[in-house]
């Protein structure tokens, strides 16, 4: 029989990037939160700088909750499902912040009115056929308060390059005005960096380093970046990789008004005859839990946050919550991330030190930052060239066709040239379409016996075309800065990863979307969502900083119309 606990004003689902953010301004507004974490507290013991336990055994994200709950794949309705290995995202106070690369940009303008500026700038036709994107119901200048507060809360290092619409030639000359400059200035470069900077120079691009939510200098009272590297699936020995384990939980508990509970596996929402949201079940060690809330904030990450609401069935909603209009699950697409590049050298970079968040960024190809009038694709990428290099991965690298993958002539070209590559991150622009969305599997099922999140998803013709693009500028670039092969690396599809948006859109149309323009259910008025799961666009950067700005707002927004939102 479930325990009924003490009623608490808001329940925070998930403890994350989004939700551990959200904790914040809630408490500090004097009310009161439990957040239920399916994880448990880590520390920089947990994360020693070693590529076996981190990378290649997945320690220790391997034996969570999310490892028992893959989602599915198939690339559409009638092809096989497949299932990954592994989860890209963990459990634990913090989330997947523990384990990231840290690259903390900011969406830029166009990213919010795709719609409307392709239909002014190229006509309503250059909207790609089968597309579900929408503008977002406000642009960048209703959420740059809310990046600011995260940036200057959490801590981000970088360059800007735009400041209340005063260019700065030393950052990013595309992005969006900012009121002020980031907290810390950028991490330090490197001889390959800077080698790659003066080569994107002599193209006529504008390089600039990326911001990074990492310490390039001691920041409240943590260290400053040790440039250790295997931050790239581990955690900071150091703490110098920001958090929200690091900086705003620690602070929402000084106010004595929130509660951590760990190791809590939700299993469903619960409403009232009214539809209204009345509080959670969880299980802890088999033992069954209520908590009930005046209101609940879900924040469990793209996959979780429509799996759970598919899950919630009742009288009200015999479809899942804030289900009624069919919306949970659509609009969801993942983040173009493949379609690389990789560069031989014919000398080494000197990469053994580095992370990957420390690197040179070009945008002149991103959004819609150059010229689409004689192209047949809308959007671009973020070309990113890093400092990253592990040696378990460098053996792994490819061999350009030049030898066979074993033997002598194998290991003497990995000897001479494991520091001599380098592949390029590139993020893409990437769009919701009608066919590609999430629902439950109807045959794989979690260890309680609860259905898997299926992913029913693949990249369109124009995800694919902007890949071509910047794998071409990314080459360009390569070969301006002296390397003597290159290879452009396949796009993948949609499966499960880090950058997963959509399938509880933010609109301002109930029939088109799950929740309204402050991250609150159209059909459920006590009930936020929060992550990148309320996201329409991805932009051509990764989607975290955004997600962490949103969560703000809305936990803001339910601060400020407390009794209208609860009552």
């Amino acid at each position: 029989m479930a325990t009924k606990l003490k009623p608490t004003d808001v329940v925070v689902i998930g403890l994350g990037a989004a939700g551990g953010v959200a904790v914040l301004p809630l408490t500090q507004a004097g009310i009161d939160v439990v957040g239920l974490e399916a994880g448990t507290w880590l520390t920089r013991r947990d994360f020693a700088p070693d590529e076996i336990r981190n990378n290649v055994r997945d320690w220790p994200q391997s034996v969570q909750k999310a490892q028992q709950e893959v989602p599915t794949h198939r690339v559409n309705a009638k092809a096989n499902t497949t299932r990954a290995g592994s989860h890209p995202m963990m459990n634990a106070v913090g989330g997947t912040t523990l384990h990231y690369w840290a690259q903390s940009w900011r969406l830029n303008p166009w990213d919010f009115k795709v719609v409307s500026d392709t239909t002014r700038r190229y006509g309503a036709a250059r909207v790609p056929k089968g597309s579900t994107v929408e503008d977002w119901p406000f642009g960048l200048d209703e959420l740059e308060g809310y990046y600011d507060k995260v940036e200057y809360e959490t801590g981000v290092s970088g360059q800007a390059g735009n400041i209340k619409g005063a260019i700065d030639p030393r950052g990013n000359i595309f992005e969006g005005p900012r009121a002020r400059p980031y907290p810390m200035p950028p991490l330090r470069s490197t001889g390959f960096i800077d080698l790659m900077a003066a080569a994107a120079r002599g193209l006529g691009w504008h390089p600039f380093a990326g911001p990074a939510s990492i310490n390039s200098r001691p920041y409240q009272n943590r260290s400053a970046c040790m440039y250790h590297g295997f931050c790239n699936k581990g955690g900071c020995h150091v703490d110098a990789k920001n958090g929200p384990h690091l900086t705003t939980i620690p602070r929402a508990q000084e106010t004595g008004r929130l509660k951590v509970v760990t190791r809590a596996h939700v299993t469903s929402i619960d409403t009232d005859d009214q539809g209204r949201v009345t509080g959670v079940t969880y299980v802890t060690d088999g033992q069954e839990f209520i908590q009930p809330a005046k209101a609940v904030l879900l924040a469990s990450y793209t996959y979780e946050n429509s799996r759970l609401l598919l899950l919630s069935k009742s009288k009200a909603f015999p479809n899942g919550l804030s289900n009624n209009h069919g919306q949970v699950g659509r609009h969801y697409f993942s983040h173009a991330q493949g379609a690389g590049v990789t560069a031989l050298f014919p000398f080494n970079i000197n990469a053994w030190y580095g992370l990957p968040a420390q690197g040179v960024a070009v945008d002149n190809f991103a959004d819609d930052n150059y010229d689409h009038g004689g192209l047949d694709y809308i959007g671009g990428g973020n070309l990113w060239v890093m400092s990253d290099r592990r040696p378990i991965s460098a053996a792994s690298m490819g061999t350009f066709g030049r030898t066979p993958a074993w033997g002598k002539e194998w290991k003497a070209f990995i000897k001479e040239n494991a520091d001599r590559t380098n592949t390029a991150y590139i993020q893409k622009t990437t769009l919701p379409y009608e066919d590609n969305f999430l629902d439950l599997d109807p045959t794989v099922k979690d260890p309680l016996g609860f259905p898997v999140c299926r992913i029913t998803a693949d990249y369109k013709d124009n995800e694919r075309k902007v890949a071509a693009h910047t794998q071409e500028r990314m080459t360009e670039w390569y070969k301006a800065a002296g390397a003597g092969a290159t290879q452009a690396n396949p796009l993948g599809t949609m499966g499960p990863t880090t950058h997963a948006y959509g399938g509880t859109r933010m609109g301002t149309n109930p029939e088109t979307n799950v929740v309204n323009a402050w991250g609150f259910s159209h059909e459920v008025p006590n009930l936020g969502v929060l992550g990148a799961s309320v996201m329409g666009t991805s932009g051509a950067r990764n989607p975290t900083l955004t997600a962490q700005a949103l969560a703000w707002r809305t936990a803001e927004y339910l601060a400020k119309n407390w009794k209208s939102v609860t009552s």
